[in-house]
């Protein structure tokens, strides 16, 4: 037990539940020693029930604990911050889920205090890590398709829409920095361009197409501002185009598309979900004057860790995870980090400007 890496998680939501206790707990590198949150009852209520040693009742009793080695900040977007720069302050190694905090200065200071303590930091854009998207990649650097020249991706969900539930109000204020470009926008850009480069220059258009979102619980009408249609255009490196659309508050989901055309061939990625996948990502191929897709099963190498029974979206936390732990062994430096976090907040600018400055 001594050799594995303690994990203290602060949050008791749904993905903590879902996807990060039972992803640490299948890999064998990994201990989850305490839990904590504001509701004392429903930490012990989830400790017990994942045979946590700890339940503590707030940030700073977790942080307090000599035998946590990483703290995980699973709390709502506007405590990111404040408890990432805890946990650093506390000498921890931590991992905070995305977005890393509601702005993107606040993201450089927390990125700078970690560096100068140094500690290890990660962030939580765990979908590049998915066996799918690690093979796809592998595909791309492998000149599969040949030259890039046009990359279109599609990301479409139910989130967001003109009904919202009664625990998720808060994401209604603007100033949380949790909406259709913030959330989604940052998990699928970092996948995307992590495998086909980072753009080089783009134009954008983002619109709010439901401005009164009603709470489903209560009737309430409360105003919202941002953006649940984006659409993204722009040049990569090499002379490709890309295009991106996200839409939220979906009827009929659409999921995730991509479309990758080259010189010598097109990969085609899908799944019928953008969150809390069952399957993997599903991946198509079609070259060497064949006119049709053929599917491409992902080789049994990429899915190395023995998490098979969970769901897809909790298999790509483990696989982040993984990557820290190798991290930490060997030296490497494989896992998102605070760095990722930080260009993914400085894309998004990028996007809000270019779309103001259409408007305009």
């Amino acid at each position: 037990m001594s050799n594995k890496i303690r994990v203290g998680i602060i949050g008791t939501g749904s993905w903590a539940r879902y996807g990060h206790i039972p992803a640490l707990q299948s890999l064998q590198d990994f201990e989850v020693v305490a839990l904590a949150g504001r509701n004392k009852e429903k930490v012990e209520k989830y400790a017990a029930q994942f045979g946590i040693g700890h339940a503590c009742g707030s940030p700073e009793e977790l942080l307090a604990n000599p035998d946590i080695d990483l703290a995980v900040v699973l709390a709502p977007t506007p405590e990111h911050g404040r408890l990432a720069k805890a946990v650093i302050a506390a000498g921890k190694d931590v991992y905070s889920e995305w977005p890393l905090s509601t702005t993107t200065a606040e993201s450089e200071e927390i990125l700078a205090l970690a560096r100068e303590k140094g500690v290890k930091h990660i962030v939580g854009l765990q979908r590049r890590f998915s066996p799918s998207s690690r093979y796809w990649h592998d595909l791309v650097r492998q000149g599969t398709v040949g030259k890039i020249r046009a990359v279109r991706m599609s990301v479409g969900v139910d989130a967001f829409g003109e009904v919202m539930p009664e625990f998720a109000k808060w994401a209604l204020d603007a100033a949380n920095f949790t909406e259709v470009l913030s959330i989604y926008g940052g998990h699928f850009h970092d996948m995307l361009f992590h495998g086909i480069g980072f753009p080089e220059k783009l134009m954008a258009v983002s619109v709010n197409q439901f401005p009164v979102t009603t709470i489903a619980e209560t009737g309430e009408k409360v105003p919202y501002s941002s953006p649940n249609e984006v659409m993204v255009i722009g040049t990569l490196a090499g002379g490709g185009l890309f295009s991106v659309q996200l839409e939220g508050g979906q009827k009929h989901r659409t999921g995730l598309q991509i479309d990758i055309t080259g010189t010598e061939g097109v990969l085609r990625i899908t799944n019928a979900r953008g969150f809390e996948n069952k399957d993997d990502n599903a991946i198509a191929v079609m070259r060497n004057g064949v006119e049709t897709f053929e599917n491409l099963p992902v080789p049994a190498e990429y899915a190395s860790l023995p998490v098979s029974h969970l769901d897809a979206s909790s298999q790509d936390v483990a696989y982040l995870y993984a990557a820290y732990a190798r991290d930490k062994a060997t030296g490497s430096n494989k896992a998102t980090t605070f760095d990722d976090a930080l260009r993914q907040h400085q894309l998004i600018d990028q996007i809000t400007a270019s779309s103001a400055q259409f408007f305009s």
